[in-house]
């Protein structure tokens, strides 16, 4: 499948009204225009064959005659090419007229499929019913054979795609989606991945982003890819004014839009990601389908006279890329929806905290503050829980604990930093205890190997979890959900607290959560601290500085960067994406920045490597909040034992230097 994605398209030609002919040409050019851009699945509006505003012209067998033939000259001159058309129609069918949407693909011997209308609108500025009959939905479910053109279903329309293992799809038309139960609905219950809509909605006020939505909650309930494609250019303006306003929707999430008035008759090129849809349904037990029970039965299926199944012949190509892939997909665009983001984060780590608080009536909150991005935060949300809980700030104990490592810039930020929020800090200089460690298990305080890093992020913990005994309280940690992914954390160390409120935050996040705070909550001190800490470089800190008494251990020269890694974390665990896959997408989504192919192919083994190995620290992580679609909390989102092997995973890998990303179309 390529990697699991479809090229579909959406096109609203600037048609003349009452003329097939005319309009089968154009129609014809976008086919072949779509194909060598190598679309597999192209929409055109409703009626787009005649004109949707024809009235009762519809009535007249010059046009509809004319409009059959143009369909089957489309279907000529366009069989041998790889795609997909959705052509909408009217149609005679037993001395009534429906309307339609025309399927065509490559060389269907036995003719074109037809999908009817199954509401008519019949109010407002619509008067369909005065033409058309509704689609009978009461029928057997079989399809009949309409002589010298096709087929017409007598109940819904789904199609198997021959070649692409697993894909469906269907079609509706316009009024269709605003009814309380849309036939896309039973389309997607019965293994339709992509959902066509044939439209000729008309251009009001307000109208654009209610369509939006409505096609964006249908793609979401569905699981489902969504092409809309409206009439444009060409329909009468006597009164109304038709936009041709063109979108596509994966799962609830816009992919590409031609706004109304702006495409003029041009193609709107996407991609749908169908192993995502595919993934999406296999984790959502609550999307209910049909499909198993009625494998090798279902009626919505086009059959032939014999009832075997008739598969629309296709080959799929090698898909280019029109769609772009956020490098930062947990981050949102918007500077105003990521201060929301950011405002409901907080919130949900605060509340969390404080329910906490009152369930174990702890006396005060221990956090040990080093300066750095994570414990920051961490101590924003104690203070955010605090007001809630009506406490003087007093009630948290911050303790910083320098030791080898501790540089003089982070620690005089995390004392500031206490100062300007009114929280009560003390110091506990961790070396003496350390280095009686040291010799208690007999290691040399010049080896700075794992042991002499471990040894002070346990010391750490230790004077924590003693405190929190000594004055009643409890321990808040501190770590992310980058870290807890990569095991980047040392086990029994930083590793365990009594609460973790950064656990649901991955890191690409956490700064903007801190910077919304400095920006819009905190006092003008506490955000210059803020500030000089969002500067500062990522690190543990558990080596000695440089000569100059700068940080020398970055964390990001070491497990790479973080950018990376999120990005990584976020299609493997959100959307289940293999590693040929991921590579591929981290290469688009990365290109032209300073992530060449083999930096991004270093770091992604590298994170398949410690996302596997490091399961057992998070199989016993301590309670904290879920904030975001992704999490690693073994009670929640991931459950995975500790011994399973990245085998297979990093064998895909290897032959990854062999893929290359190819040009945009």
């Amino acid at each position: 499948m390529k990697h699991g994605f479809i090229k579909v398209a959406a096109c609203s030609p600037k048609i003349r009204l009452g003329d097939p002919r005319y309009n089968a040409d154009l129609i014809i050019e976008a086919i072949k225009k779509a194909a060598k851009l190598d679309v597999t699945l192209i929409a055109f509006p409703e009626l787009v064959l005649t004109g949707y505003t024809m009235g009762d012209l519809f009535e007249h067998e010059i046009l509809l005659d004319t409009a059959e033939k143009q369909i089957k000259r489309i279907q000529r001159e366009t069989e041998d090419l790889q795609i997909i058309s959705v052509i909408g129609m009217p149609l005679r069918v037993s001395g009534k007229l429906l309307n339609c949407a025309a399927v065509l693909a490559p060389s269907m011997n036995d003719g074109i499929y037809f999908i009817a209308k199954q509401h008519l609108p019949n109010y407002g500025e619509f008067y369909e019913a005065r033409q058309f009959t509704p689609f009978d939905l009461t029928g057997e479910g079989k399809t009949f054979y309409l002589d010298d053109l096709g087929w017409v279903p007598s109940c819904g329309a789904l199609f198997n795609v021959k070649e692409i293992p697993g894909f469906r799809f269907g079609v509706e038309i316009c009024e269709d989606l605003w009814v309380m139960d849309p036939p896309s609905n039973e389309l997607a219950r019965n293994g339709a991945l992509i959902i066509v809509n044939c439209s000729a909605g008309n251009e009001i006020i307000g109208k654009a982003e209610y369509r939006k939505d409505l096609a964006a909650v249908q793609s979401g309930k569905t699981v489902s890819g969504y092409v809309y494609c409206s009439a444009g250019e060409g329909e009468s303006t006597s009164d109304l004014v038709f936009s041709g306003h063109n979108f596509v929707y994966e799962n609830g999430t816009l992919l590409a839009e031609q706004k109304p008035f702006e495409g003029h008759g041009e193609l709107l090129v996407t991609e749908i990601d169908i192993g995502r849809l595919q993934y999406e349904r296999r984790r959502t037990n609550s999307f209910k389908t049909d499909f198993i029970d009625n494998m090798y039965n279902i009626s919505l299926l086009p059959r032939d006279e014999d009832g075997n199944l008739n598969e629309l012949p296709i080959e799929l190509p090698e898909v280019r890329f029109t769609r772009s892939f956020d490098r930062n997909p947990f981050v949102p665009k918007d500077s105003g929806e990521m201060t929301a983001r950011a405002r409901d984060i907080l919130a949900i780590q605060a509340m969390g905290l404080k329910r906490r608080i009152e369930q174990v009536h702890a006396s005060t909150c221990q956090i040990g503050i080093s300066g750095g991005l994570d414990s920051s935060l961490a101590l924003l949300v104690c203070a955010e829980a605090c007001d809630r809980l009506g406490l003087d700030r007093s009630f948290i104990h911050a303790v910083t604990m320098p030791c080898f490592g501790t540089t003089a810039r982070t620690k005089n930020n995390a004392i500031k930093l206490c100062e300007a929020l009114g929280v009560r800090c003390d110091t506990v200089d961790i070396t003496n205890t350390v280095r009686a460690n040291f010799n208690d298990i007999g290691h040399d305080e010049n080896d700075h190997s794992v042991t002499y890093e471990n040894v002070q992020a346990r010391v750490r913990t230790l004077v924590l979890m003693n405190l929190a005994n000594k004055e009643n309280g409890m321990v808040i940690g501190t770590g992310d959900l980058s870290e807890l992914a990569l095991g980047w954390a040392t086990y029994n160390g930083d590793h365990m607290s009594m609460y973790g409120v950064n656990c649901g935050v991955p890191k690409t996040l956490l700064k903007y959560v801190v910077r919304y705070y400095a920006n819009f909550i905190g006092s003008e001190e506490v955000k210059k601290v803020l500030y000089d800490i969002l500067d500062t470089p990522i690190s543990p800190e558990l080596l000695p500085p440089d000569e100059q008494g700068n940080i020398a251990q970055i964390t990001e020269d070491l497990v790479g960067p973080y950018e990376l890694h999120d990005f990584f974390l976020y299609y493997v665990l959100r959307w289940g994406y293999p590693p040929a896959k991921l590579y591929r997408v981290a290469k688009e989504a990365f290109r032209g920045s300073e992530f060449t192919d083999e930096i991004i192919l270093k770091w992604i083994k590298n994170f398949y490597r410690r996302f596997f190995t490091q399961q057992f620290k998070r199989n016993c992580l301590p309670d904290g909040p879920k904030v975001g679609s992704v999490c690693l909390s073994p009670r929640g989102d991931w459950r995975m034992p500790s011994d399973a092997t990245s085998r297979i995973w990093l064998d895909e890998l290897e032959t990854l230097p062999t893929i290359h990303a190819l040009p945009k179309r």
